[in-house]
């Protein structure tokens, strides 16, 4: 056998690894992609600049409240935390999530998720994107990919524009947890960022409940729309007394449990009941959202 014919040999084994090597930058530019369009637009830009504000705006209110002193707020006004923040800015961090939660982040979420598939079809893009070999499952994980690691960015501009803003108006320092015991600095900034990874955790039903409606319409505006709409009225049926039985299973109703992760010990209960109702919404409206998606007519 002539060196020509090892070396067209080798070159044909040599070619299966070539062929996976690009399908994984494909996919991983699909992705990266994604996040650049998402992350450039001026609404996503705006969405974070607000959620930015938020904590600024608390901050600003309760320093010229109790003008540098002592806190005077009674406890319990408020969002929780808010009569502790004086004595230590990182409260700020728990008051700003506490307060930006119930209708600041789900918003944005309803807006970017609800506007993940519509937008495309509205634009004519969508039919362009699926011409690539990359499939409608996988451009439709690719989406809830891109709406997830949004509600981990606005989670995290919130908690790190509290802390800034804490620390410039307020002292820091170890913290009192609710329950009265005493934790260090450091401690106190880990239990910051796991309730910042829980409260964006919370968010994955919204999300794929965005994704869903977004399968439903090729408008935009209409997606998004529909999508705060519902969040909204879910809020509301949590706050009527006579819908007890039925408010466990809303996804907003466990939402303000991160407040137990400031506990000594922590309480686990309610956090385990809002992950769970999360992943239980996700899977829910995640396939209706593959199945809507599947059958989608996008010649349209």
């Amino acid at each position: 056998m002539s060196q020509a014919d090892l070396k067209g040999r080798g070159e044909l084994r040599a070619q299966p690894p070539q062929r996976a090597s690009r399908r994984t930058t494909f996919y991983g530019t699909l992705f990266r992609n994604e996040l650049l369009t998402t992350f450039r637009r001026w609404r996503t830009l705006a969405l974070l600049a607000v959620l930015a504000a938020v904590p600024i705006l608390v901050g600003i209110a309760v320093k010229i409240e109790t003008g540098g002193d002592s806190p005077s707020s009674p406890s319990g006004s408020g969002p929780a935390f808010i009569s502790q923040i004086t004595n230590n800015g990182l409260f700020l961090v728990f008051t700003a999530l506490a307060a930006t939660l119930p209708f600041f982040l789900p918003m944005s979420i309803g807006v970017i998720a609800g506007d993940a598939i519509a937008g495309e079809a509205n634009a004519g893009t969508l039919r362009y994107l699926l011409v690539a070999p990359a499939g409608r499952t996988r451009l439709l994980l690719t989406k809830y990919a891109t709406v997830m690691t949004f509600c981990l960015v606005a989670t995290l501009v919130v908690a790190l524009s509290a802390l800034t803003v804490g620390a410039i108006l307020f002292p820091l320092g170890d913290l009192t947890t609710i329950s009265g015991t005493q934790i260090t600095f450091a401690e106190g900034l880990g239990r910051a960022l796991l309730i910042a990874l829980v409260v964006a955790a919370s968010l994955t039903g919204v999300a794929a409940l965005g994704l869903f409606v977004s399968t439903l319409t090729n408008s935009g505006i209409a997606a998004m729309a529909t999508t705060v709409g519902l969040l909204i009225t879910v809020q509301i049926l949590d706050q009527i007394p006579q819908l007890h039985a039925l408010q466990p299973y809303f996804f907003s109703h466990y939402w303000l449990s991160f407040a137990d992760l400031m506990r000594e010990p922590v309480y686990w209960d309610d956090l385990v009941k809002n992950l769970g109702l999360q992943a239980l919404y996700a899977g829910v409206f995640g396939s209706a959202a593959w199945a809507r998606f599947m059958a989608k007519d996008i010649t349209a």
